[in-house]
């Protein structure tokens, strides 16, 4: 072949190329959207009949509000009931429900779509399920919390800290007792959980846990 002149194969490369681009323009559609559009029926199929169509949270089933999770985190804790870093406990009854679930996600590139997904829908916010918490006295337990999870409750993810406001009160409280008992965070390549575990030891009792996550609903009203 002459330097300049494309042969018989080269064309059909080049024409099925300029289609594709074609098809994308004419569509609108940009890979962003698609990665996120493509995780909506993974989300609708294995998420949804737990945690509700829009990420709120089902309490009576024990599934906590999910949407508008950042992305990494979402897809951090896949990853971690994938991996048995999370929902091995026999203790652990909702983490042995979820892991099945997480397995129904086959690949990493399906964990990375539902995560995406999962980032879009809207923080819901539930309502409060608990009851006897002092907010007032919780600011002052909150302090250790603020050091990873902010003054705000919006999150860190340099220390993969998860944003506790919009979160489900009764989910929060049952992780934290999951750390102190070593239900959660015991495993030996969960390193972030091994971090949250000694924090939750700080608070303690019942009553304390109530305190602190009456504060925390505090900080989504502002």
């Amino acid at each position: 072949m002459k330097l300049g002149i494309v042969g018989t194969a080269e064309r059909r490369v080049l024409s099925a190329a300029a289609l594709l681009v074609a098809a994308a323009f004419s569509t609108g559609c940009d890979p962003a959207e698609a990665r996120v559009h493509s995780g909506e029926t993974l989300f609708l199929n294995n998420c949804a009949p737990c945690h509700g169509a829009q990420g709120e949270g089902i309490a009576v089933a024990k599934a906590p509000a999910i949407g508008g999770l950042p992305e990494w985190y979402a897809k951090h804790q896949v990853e971690g009931f994938r991996d048995g870093l999370r929902g091995t406990h026999f203790d652990d009854i909702q983490g042995m429900r979820m892991r099945p679930m997480a397995l129904t996600l086959v690949s990493d590139d399906e964990v990375a779509k539902v995560s995406a997904y999962v980032a879009t829908l809207p923080r819901t916010n539930p309502a409060a399920q608990l009851q006897g918490g002092n907010a007032e006295a919780g600011a002052g337990y909150y302090g250790t919390c603020a050091a990873c999870h902010g003054a705000d409750g919006m999150g860190n993810e340099a220390l993969g800290a998860p944003p506790l406001v919009g979160a489900s009160d009764w989910y929060l409280r049952d992780q934290l007792e999951k750390f102190q008992t070593g239900v959660r965070g015991a495993h030996p390549k969960d390193s972030r959980g091994a971090q949250m575990a000694p924090m939750a030891k700080t608070l303690p009792d019942g009553q304390a846990i109530k305190d602190v996550l009456a504060h925390v609903a505090t900080l989504g009203k502002k």
